[in-house]
């Protein structure tokens, strides 16, 4: 069977290659429905985009690469298409965008997109091997058991990264870039939970704080939520993508508010109460018994000098805190690192050693913040490999 185009991957970035790559296109996936990680996201909502996406909310080891494909496509783009197809959306938090309803519709929508532009969808198709040809590539694949071989001009590696293996994630894109000379640079798990040792957090599971977590190297200022395992939460998996094994972070309870200005005005008002009491008025008794047992933290508020208060603030201000870990790709929404983009060009995701070869999405060393940025860049790189297919 010869086709012009074959994308493997009907994630994000495949379909919507597939959407602008022209006919004679084929998208095949291992998985029995497309979009399985656009179904699960956001709670199944899928949070598409995102309202301030741009270039200095993605991690790579050349920053600038991702520029030139999310100008090209933007969130504005993408929200111009999802309105084109009735499907109703909401603001969160932070310029996050929900589906009103279901992520099933972004799915349904670029199912239809793709074969609105010509392409063919093949599921449970796994592929068995890939081998270079004087007209581009023969990919050996086996479709519902039984084999087929394809000859296709052009290849587009879209199997995403190594992130929820129970979902079917492997590193076949990698494998297929260094076996055609792309280089890829390491990779590990990102936007993920931290770990700690011996329980630490166990017995403040569920609970949920504003915070500010940050290291050498970044700072968020989100909610933070305590787990059995560790801590979690907006903060921590924007934090974990910066994160290196070893390191402490540092942890600024209430970020939002003058806490120090606070305790001297209940000081005042209410001076006989015990300081852990006052303190839980700001935080969670469960944590305040936590801190006061860590940090023997007692006494009324009376008795706590002005230098008292503002050493108890500073430690609730800059607590350090080292993980042991974080909990891998069981977990982790994206993969870090990939295909190097020095391969790559820029603008149309083209190999630049091997003409025919594209590489989108999180295959690619481009990795996102939390917010739909991860998605953006997956609409921004198959449209941008698509439409140099098209010509």
């Amino acid at each position: 069977m010869q086709i012009r185009t074959l994308i493997l991957g009907a994630g994000a970035a495949g379909m919507m290659c597939a959407a602008h790559a022209g006919g004679d296109c084929l998208v095949i996936d291992h998985a029995r429905t497309p979009g399985e990680k656009i179904r699960i996201s956001g709670g199944g909502r899928c949070n598409f985009t995102n309202l301030y996406a741009s270039a200095e909310n993605y991690i790579s080891a050349n920053p600038h690469f991702c520029k030139s494909a999310l100008a090209r496509y933007t969130q504005w783009d993408f929200i111009s298409l999802v309105d084109r197809h009735g499907i109703d959306w909401h603001e969160k938090t932070l310029g996050q965008l929900f589906c009103d309803a279901s992520a099933k519709q972004i799915v349904a929508m670029l199912v239809s997109e793709l074969r609105a532009a010509g392409a063919d969808l093949w599921l449970q198709t796994s592929v068995s091997g890939v081998t270079r040809s004087p007209e581009g590539f023969v990919v050996k694949l086996e479709r519902e058991g039984k084999p087929v071989t394809i000859s296709a001009r052009n290849l587009v590696l879209a199997t995403g990264g190594k992130s929820i293996p129970k979902m079917g994630a492997t590193g076949l894109a990698y494998d297929l870039a260094r076996q055609f000379g792309l280089p890829v640079t390491d990779t590990r798990p990102g936007l993920v939970p931290f770990t700690f040792a011996e329980d630490r957090f166990r017995p403040l599971a569920g609970l949920a704080v504003p915070a500010r977590l940050s290291n050498a190297r970044a700072s968020f200022d989100e909610a933070l939520l305590f787990t059995h395992r560790g801590l979690s939460g907006p903060s921590v998996l924007q934090l974990s993508s910066y994160w290196q094994e070893g390191e402490e972070i540092r942890v600024h309870l209430l970020p939002e508010l003058d806490l120090f200005a606070a305790l001297r005005a209940q000081r005042q008002d209410s001076g006989r109460k015990d300081l852990t009491t006052e303190l839980a008025r700001h935080l969670p008794a469960r944590l305040v018994d936590a801190l006061a047992q860590d940090w023997s933290l007692q006494g009324r508020l009376a008795d706590q000098s002005d230098a008292a208060l503002q050493q108890l603030c500073e430690r609730l201000h800059n607590w350090p805190l080292k993980p042991t870990g974080t909990e891998g790709y069981r977990t982790a929404e994206v993969t870090l690192g990939g295909i190097d983009t020095d391969a790559l060009s820029s603008r149309s995701m083209e190999a630049q050693s091997v003409p025919g070869l594209y590489a989108i999405g999180e295959a690619v060393d481009v990795t996102g913040w939390l917010g739909g940025y991860n998605f953006q860049w997956a609409w921004a790189s198959g449209h941008a490999a698509g439409t140099a297919i098209r010509g």
